[in-house]
């Protein structure tokens, strides 16, 4: 099992070297659309390779799509710890009643004097 994962790892590893060796020319991300930056009088951009702006867009991606899972999945886990603290609630409640081992029962104590 290992050695499948080392073996998707290495193709992601080649496929992605593959892209940024193939996209090395820059891009120039602007704030505004030209038109737009001489009204507001705001002209922001930044030029970067394009392989940089993929793996960050596929980065952004991902941590997205982690925080959106982990907001919906709030109420499974909320459900859960209410069900751990009820099992814990009973479990302690169910070694108050219980008879004690070194007790023993008083059932077979009768039993075994007669």
């Amino acid at each position: 099992m290992r050695y499948i994962r080392y073996l998707v790892l290495g193709v992601i590893a080649i496929a992605l070297i593959t892209v940024a060796v193939a996209n090395r020319g820059p891009l120039t991300i602007r704030l505004l659309p030209e038109e737009l930056e001489g009204l507001f009088g705001l002209s922001w951009q930044v030029t970067f390779p394009a392989f940089l702006i993929l793996l960050a867009a596929m980065l952004i991606g991902l941590l997205l799509g982690f925080v959106w899972e982990w907001v919906r999945e709030h109420r499974y886990r909320a459900e859960a710890a209410a069900e751990r603290k009820e099992r814990q609630r009973l479990e302690r409640e169910v070694r108050k009643t219980a008879p004690r081992a070194d007790k023993g029962d008083d059932v077979l104590a009768l039993l075994e004097r007669s």
